[in-house]
């Protein structure tokens, strides 16, 4: 199986709400370039550019996220078994 197909399949739920994030980026960015510069063209071209990038950052900042939940799960499972965080340092 192909690697983008692999990454797909288990970035699923990620890679549609990245999508989604997209569409509605788009939307308003080309009304807010439009209101601005007063240009179709214009605001057509910085409506797809600005937030392709950002779809692209926010996937890559959820996957950020996603690894720092799961580290911090494993952190609180090797927590002192009394439920409190151990102490370290002492």
């Amino acid at each position: 199986m192909s690697l983008i197909r692999r990454v797909a399949r288990q970035n699923q739920t990620m890679l549609m709400k990245t999508g989604s994030y997209y569409l509605i980026h788009i939307c308003v960015a080309a009304l807010v370039a439009y209101a601005v510069t007063g240009n179709l063209w214009a605001s057509l071209t910085l409506s797809l550019l600005e937030p392709t990038v950002q779809a692209v950052a926010f996937f890559f900042h959820e996957k950020a996220w996603d690894r720092a939940g799961r580290r911090a799960a494993r952190q609180s499972a090797t927590a002192s078994p009394s439920g409190s965080p151990a102490i370290q340092g002492v």
